[in-house]
């Protein structure tokens, strides 16, 4: 019995998964230091088949590391750290699904938008984790069906979805109806349906507008529309949107983050909200506006001293 206890007690109270992508060797002293920060604090860990073996040939690995490879074998996982970019930070969506693990970004990439986390801050990060010094942003997805074809098991977007010409050599066609009522056509190279999360991605750089994350709406931003009267337009995340695209080339290419499918003339789309969200860690002086501020540059002003 005493030993049974004994093995209870030293039973670590979190356990972090690891996923990400390769990265470069000067970064290679920093996720040592990450490894070492979550050891040092007897914080049990899990990581990614794929990035385990990318690992092994970068860092000694802890002696007590496991391997996960699907969404079950996540269970008992307080935290997932995502190592990478603002794009790994989305591929985790689809590993979570709907288990409403909170993820929090390590930078190693260049913006970092979506993972705020760089090097010098791994320690006070993890540390954080510990003392739960930290708020969840539930972030909303788009769910897309389609009665003429399945988008894979995980037909859901956190950034957004976009339809665009395969052979982006012509623009396309692509009526819109919101709730089965008939909103606009769209001349033009295709058309973004962006979440909150995705209002700072590809629906901006196309003349969207910035929302908060917490704003239950959906932003339509069209990808350089050939009729200069159409502008992105925001509507309710309760609304279901329905698409069907046309044009001279028999296919199109729908994205959902980063994975595409190919969708044939005529297709109907519906996208609507997803029934879960994707909880990401915000630590303390990584609110929304700083990182807009810092990250982007936004409303800075040198008449203004305030940044």
């Amino acid at each position: 019995m005493a030993s049974a206890l004994i093995c209870i007690k030293n039973l670590p109270a979190l356990k972090i998964a690891l996923y990400g992508k390769r990265f470069d060797d000067e970064f290679t002293e920093n996720i040592e230091k990450l490894l070492e920060s979550i050891v040092r604090r007897g914080i049990g860990i899990v990581i990614h088949e794929k990035f385990y073996l990318f690992l092994t040939h970068k860092v000694a690995l802890p002696g007590n590391a496991e391997i996960f490879r699907t969404t079950e074998d996540l269970q008992g996982v307080s935290f997932l750290l995502s190592v990478g970019g603002d794009g790994t930070l989305l591929e985790t969506a689809a590993i979570i699904r709907d288990s409403r693990i909170p993820v929090l970004g390590i930078n190693t990439g260049r913006l970092g938008f979506l993972s705020p986390i760089s090097k010098d801050s791994i320690d006070m990060a993890i540390e954080a984790l510990v003392n739960q010094d930290y708020t969840l942003d539930k972030r909303s997805l788009i769910e897309v069906r389609s009665s003429q074809q399945e988008f894979g098991d995980f037909p859901f977007a956190l950034n957004d979805v976009t339809i665009t010409n395969k052979q982006r050599n012509s623009m396309i066609t692509i009526h819109a109806y919101v709730n089965d009522q008939f909103m606009s056509t769209y001349w033009a190279d295709g058309l973004i349906v962006a979440t909150p999360t995705g209002s700072t991605a590809y629906s901006l750089s196309c003349g969207g507008p910035i929302v908060m994350p917490e704003s239950n709406n959906v932003i339509l931003t069209p990808i350089a529309p050939h009729n200069l009267n159409v502008r992105p337009f925001v509507i309710s995340n309760t609304s279901k949107v329905s698409l069907r695209a046309e044009g001279r080339e028999p296919q199109f290419l729908l994205t959902l983050d980063s994975r595409t499918f190919v969708i044939d003339n005529e297709t109907i789309i519906d996208l609507t909200r997803a029934n879960f969200e994707f909880h990401l860690v915000t630590l303390t002086g990584f609110g929304f506006f700083n990182t807009i501020r810092q990250k982007m540059g936004w409303g800075l002003d040198a008449r203004s001293k305030r940044t």
